[in-house]
């Protein structure tokens, strides 16, 4: 295995993770955050409009309005069933401040402080939360705003009160004080493709991965990085493109996705989508595999049971039989309207969601046997891409546009 190292000079582009002479700098572009708006909810009488701040629970408007029409109808002399898709949503919209057009692409919370929690996402957003996801407001971090950039923050992971964020151009982030302060971690402009994931694991540890499959891992803060794979995923097709990866000769030498189970796998979807990868700790490169349906990959991701679903275009979901890393899949009927289901993420060993195009909501109890819609963003007009549970009480889909729904349960 190859140890990366930060030195002083300027170290071979292959090994190094420190910038070697400048580097260029895009455009700057200035982006400026607008006040929370507040939500507009109808008086019964006449015209009139009431503000309520945002921090407004969606339960508690529902409520009000079921009380209210229930007391019209008994009035009336007669009794009407609630509608259940009106009373039984279990996610309620967060309103951010933040500017339209951003995209939403990771969030977590620190252990040691489940309230305190960060939201990250394109345009150079970082957004902060101390009451659990309720309110949120935009983060400054003087060590990311040193250059003309404007960073696109793909990932965040915390252990205990340590934290990283990575983002593109490449940066990386840490902090040891549950993220009251962040530190710069120097990397090299050479780094083999752009970050894309990373995951705390330890005191001073974590794993990153870029999207050209290289994965690093550091034991002292980042001072130090051990390749934990010997060759880029081209390189391991150039040397598998015979024996019978289909499409791989299409490759473009980038993922499309890539998700990380608890026990350290990670699967990955090839850029076009027509095969996939599969990495285990200790294996020295990624094994490519063959879809084994006709529609190309949209996402991957592990069950809580530790197989694997799979998402196809066009509104496809599958799931692997048996548990592991396998190429045995079965077509699960979903609802999907025809809308790309792009994400699933699982809150429980039985209870599992799955969001996507033009605000699509699904839910399965059974692990995934069925699933049915949930219509709780019908009214939305976005894409949700990611679907995130901290825990069985906390959980957050995150889409574009700045959307972002809070599981209520």
């Amino acid at each position: 295995m190859a140890t990366l190292q930060l030195l002083t000079d300027c170290p071979n582009p292959a090994i190094g993770l420190r910038p070697c002479g400048g580097r260029s700098s895009p455009s700057t572009r200035h982006y400026h955050y607008r006040s929370s708006p507040t939500r507009i909810v109808p008086r019964a009488s006449n015209n009139q409009q009431q503000t309520q701040p945002l921090s407004l629970n969606r339960r508690q408007v529902i409520a009000e309005t079921v009380t209210g029409s229930l007391a019209l109808l008994l009035i009336g002399g007669f009794e009407k069933e609630a509608k259940s898709e009106d009373t039984l949503s279990e996610w309620e919209r967060v309103y951010l401040p933040i500017d339209p057009g951003v995209v939403l692409l990771d969030i977590a919370f620190v252990p040691e402080d489940p309230s305190h929690g960060f939201l990250l996402g394109t345009r150079q957003t970082i957004l902060e939360t101390k009451d659990g996801g309720n309110t949120w407001a935009p983060r400054s971090i003087p060590s990311a705003e040193d250059e003309d950039f404007n960073y696109r923050f793909n990932s965040i992971s915390f252990k205990g009160n340590e934290g990283w964020i990575v983002g593109k151009p490449a940066i990386l982030l840490y902090t040891s004080d549950a993220g009251e302060s962040w530190d710069r971690i120097p990397l090299s402009n050479q780094l083999p493709g752009d970050i894309v994931y990373i995951k705390a694991t330890g005191e001073k540890s974590a794993e990153m991965v870029t999207d050209e499959g290289a994965i690093y891992v550091t034991s002292n803060r980042g001072y130090n990085w051990r390749a934990a794979v010997q060759e880029t995923v081209s390189a391991t097709l150039n040397r598998t493109v015979s024996s019978g990866i289909s499409g791989a000769s299409y490759y473009t030498g980038t993922f499309n996705t890539v998700n990380r189970s608890p026990d350290g796998s990670y699967v990955a979807v090839s850029s076009r989508g027509n095969f996939y990868l599969t990495w285990e700790p200790g294996q020295p490169f990624w094994q490519p595999h063959n879809r084994a349906v006709a529609r190309r990959i949209q996402n991957m991701g592990w069950r809580a049971d530790g197989g694997l679903w799979l998402l196809v275009r066009g509104g496809g979901l599958y799931l692997s039989k048996g548990t592991g890393i396998t190429e045995e899949f079965e077509e699960i009927p979903v609802q999907s309207r025809g809308f790309g289901i792009l994400d699933v993420g699982y809150r429980s060993q039985d209870e599992a969601w799955a969001a996507g195009g033009s605000g699509i909501l699904l839910r399965t109890t059974n692990g995934g046997k069925t699933w049915s819609r949930d219509k709780a963003a019908d009214n939305i007009a976005a894409n949700l891409y990611s679907v995130k549970f901290i825990s069985e009480q906390k959980g957050f889909v995150l889409g574009n546009d700045g959307v972002l729904l809070r599981y209520l349960g």
